[in-house]
C-alpha cells in the first residue's frame, strides 16, 4: 500500500481590514443621474426624428417636382447634409460626446469628401 504525501499547509497572510490604508477608497458617484444630466430628454429626440420626417417628404416632393429643373441636385444635397448632421449630432450623441471625437469625426468626414471629390475629379465628373 502506497502512501500518499500531501504538500505542507501554506500560510495565508492576515485579513485586511476593509478601512486599510492600504486599498483605495472610491468616492460614491451616482453614475445614472451624472449620465441623465448630460443627454436631453425623448421629447427633443421625437422632435428632431420628426425634423426628419419632413425632411424626407421634403427629398421627395423635390425629386418629382420636375419643374426645378436642374435646381434639384442641389436642393437635394443640401436636404441630405441637413439630415445628415442631424442624425450625426443626435442620435449617435455626438453633440453630447467629448469634443475631441467631434473634431476627430468631422476631421474623418471632411477628408472622406476631400478624397471622393479627388476621386472624381480623376475621371473628369465634374467637366462639362
Amino acid at each position: 500500500m502506497s502512501t500518499v504525501e500531501h504538500p505542507p499547509a501554506v500560510e495565508h497572510p492576515p485579513a485586511v481590514d476593509a478601512a486599510s490604508p492600504t486599498e483605495p477608497v472610491e468616492p460614491e458617484v451616482d453614475f445614472d443621474s451624472a449620465h441623465e444630466a448630460e443627454h436631453p430628454r425623448d421629447v427633443l429626440y421625437i422632435k428632431v426624428a420628426a425634423a426628419l420626417f419632413v425632411l424626407t417628404g421634403l427629398e421627395v416632393f423635390t425629386s418629382y417636382a420636375h419643374w426645378l429643373g436642374g435646381a434639384f441636385l442641389p436642393i437635394l444635397l443640401i436636404l441630405m447634409a441637413v439630415k445628415f448632421v442631424l442624425v450625426v449630432l443626435f442620435f449617435m450623441h455626438l453633440k453630447f460626446d467629448a469634443k475631441i471625437f467631434g473634431r476627430l469625426f468631422w476631421a474623418g468626414f471632411f477628408l472622406a469628401v476631400a478624397v471622393y471629390c479627388t476621386a472624381l475629379a480623376t475621371f473628369h465628373f465634374f467637366a462639362s
